[in-house]
């Protein structure tokens, strides 16, 4: 059998001719009729690549807190071990390099920098800045956030001139608070949700000329040529039309098409690269994912058909909550697939918490609403938000005036942006409701049960647990009323951050293994917890018993369309009682822990 060292130089071969092929690879892949879309995607794939190369050299992502060995890759060198990470959703692959010196840090190069630069040892700057730093000590503390500073920066700016999905990649870097350095976090949320680079006025009258036949101030009274807004795909400006009525009007960058051919090419690219070098590294799934979302995030007109259908899902599913959900009104006159003309919104940014209390909203009130609606999204109407993060939500006082019963304003939940939605089938949708009802009552024979329909297997199911609720096992089956909170701490942030690191192999299978709509879910629900956290500084026990009781709702719903026997129907009562007394046991509970917690604080 071959050393460790002897398949790190095999596969140190294979790397050098995959650097080498680039050109031609991109070459391969332009398969467009059109030549100038080919030349485009010949030369932005190279780029690419080239940038990413040249950030990586540099940029490092620390993983605190462990101190285990862990091969994931079964490559070993003498100095250290490369082992990679992922996180599901869009994702952030790095390999991870451990350098046993005085330094002591596990560092992790994003695996696209190393496969162009393997054979130019680059001087890393968290190596090159920490060495010979003592740990624990505030110097240290002090030059590593320098260096998280530096190349959060780098990677914002690597970002930024590659634009179309490496912006969404940013984004969701800033979602994940609880695996990434907090510089990153902060660096990502200020920029890449509504801060992106923006199109030029010129850009945009010549889309709105194309679109709609006239220049913006002959299509509309009033144009403000700055826009108010700015993101991965689109810009968005006020403006007035000629019937004195206010609107947003979204308008595609000019450069989004050959940015997302080239995009696609260079994933596919290198997944199929990766692949070929490490024949355990298979994310295929990706390609073919980014292959079906990015054309539907492109066009605009079905942007605006999803966000219709999403409120007619909310009257005729959940009319209970169908006021207090809303989507901007959409002017069909005045839309195409590249330009959404649509109502313009009086409303705060859902982060905006200071906002929010001075329009006498509570935070609380705002993370239930949101907890519930993308509850009733997932478990009851199986049609789903897969891109909830704090820019594509605002809130606004609930115009009827309705007040809760201590007299606060009610809050209404305005959704933007809704280009990449995911259906469920009814089986998916059934079993990924049974296993969330099994993960809120720590039932881990139907946590297992419910894993392995939705095709996690009897032998990850403890991993996909850990996935969807961030808690390791121990915690997730506890029987504590709040065994799912996540408090928020550095501890906790370690913690994560471990487990991320240590089981590469296992997370990586599971992704494989998991249907793709699950796979954006789980993306769905780092961005909800992102929310969530901003809003209450920490996840909140109430948002999780509302998951538990719309998903078990769910599935009791699921089991009378199923059945039609007297008997089997007094079965399914009888259960809906239990049910509801095993909320009300929990719901005593975490009111007396808020009790207690009260009178300690």
């Amino acid at each position: 059998m071959a050393t460790p060292t002897r398949s790190l130089w095999r596969n140190r071969a294979k790397l050098t001719v995959v650097a080498t092929a680039i050109g031609g690879g991109a070459t391969a892949i332009a398969t467009s009729d059109d030549p100038s879309k080919n030349l485009k995607i010949c030369t932005n794939v190279p780029l690419r690549l080239l940038r990413d190369s040249v950030t990586a050299a540099s940029i490092a992502f620390v993983c605190r807190g462990t101190e285990r060995t862990f091969c994931g890759m079964g490559i070993q060198s003498r100095k250290g071990y490369w082992f990679g990470t992922w996180r599901e959703g869009l994702g952030v692959y790095t390999f991870t390099y451990r350098y046993h010196g005085r330094m002591g840090e596990n560092i992790n190069h994003c695996f696209f920098g190393y496969l162009l630069s393997l054979n130019l040892v680059p001087l890393s700057d968290y190596e090159y800045s920490l060495w010979g730093l003592q740990d624990g000590t505030a110097e240290k503390g002090r030059v590593k956030h320098e260096v998280h500073m530096r190349s959060a920066r780098r990677l914002e700016e690597l970002c930024f001139r590659n634009g179309g999905i490496y912006i969404k990649l940013g984004q969701h870097i800033g979602q994940l608070e609880y695996l990434v350095p907090e510089e990153y976090v902060r660096t990502m949320r200020a920029s890449m949700l509504n801060k992106c680079p923006v199109s030029s006025y010129d850009q945009v009258c010549e889309v709105i000329k194309k679109e709609l036949g006239g220049m913006p101030d002959e299509v509309f009274d009033e144009f403000n040529p700055v826009p108010v807004a700015s993101a991965s795909l689109a810009q968005v400006h006020a403006a007035r039309t000629h019937d004195g009525k206010k609107v947003a009007v979204k308008v595609q960058h000019t450069h989004m098409t050959d940015t997302a051919a080239a995009d696609y090419a260079t994933v596919e690219f290198l997944v199929n690269t990766l692949n070929w070098v490490f024949p355990t590294f298979d994310y295929r799934w990706l390609v073919d994912e980014m292959r079906e979302s990015l054309p539907k995030e492109l066009d605009f007109v079905l942007e605006a058909k999803n966000s219709e259908k999403c409120l007619n899902n909310f009257r005729r599913l959940s009319p209970h909550l169908s006021e207090y959900v809303y989507a901007p009104r959409v002017y069909w006159n005045m839309s195409t697939p590249k330009l959404l003309t649509m109502e313009f919104m009086d409303a705060t940014g859902i982060n905006d918490v200071k906002c929010l209390k001075k329009l006498g909203l509570q935070p609380s009130e705002v993370a239930k609403l949101v907890s519930q609606a993308f509850a009733e999204m997932v478990f009851k109407h199986g049609f789903v938000h897969c891109d909830p993060h704090a820019a594509n939500m605002m809130v606004r006082p609930l115009p009827h005036g309705k007040r809760n019963i201590f007299g606060k304003r009610k809050p209404q939940l305005i959704l933007l942006d809704h280009g990449l939605y995911k259906e469920l089938d009814f089986s998916t949708r059934t079993n990924y409701a049974a296993l969330w009802k099994a993960l809120i009552f720590s039932d881990a024979n139907a946590i297992r049960e419910n894993s392995a329909k939705l095709g996690a297997g009897d032998d990850l199911y403890a991993l996909f647990a850990g996935i969807l609720t961030m808690r390791p096992w121990n915690r997730v089956i506890d029987t504590a009323a709040n065994h799912l909170v996540i408090q928020g701490g550095d501890t906790d942030r370690s913690e994560l951050q471990m487990y991320a690191s240590q089981y590469f192999p296992q997370i990586s299978e599971l992704l494989r293994r998991l249907p793709r709509v699950i796979l954006l879910l789980l993306k769905t629900n780092d961005c909800l917890r992102a929310v969530n956290n901003c809003l209450l500084k920490g996840s909140s026990p109430q948002s999780f018993l509302i998951i538990g009781r719309v998903s078990a709702e769910a599935v009791i719903e699921a089991k009378r369309l199923q059945t039609k026997s007297f008997f089997s129907r007094l079965s399914i009562w009888l259960e809906e009682i239990s049910v509801e007394a095993r909320f009300l046991t929990m719901q005593i509970a975490l009111w007396l822990l808020q009790f207690r917690k009260a009178l300690c604080g």
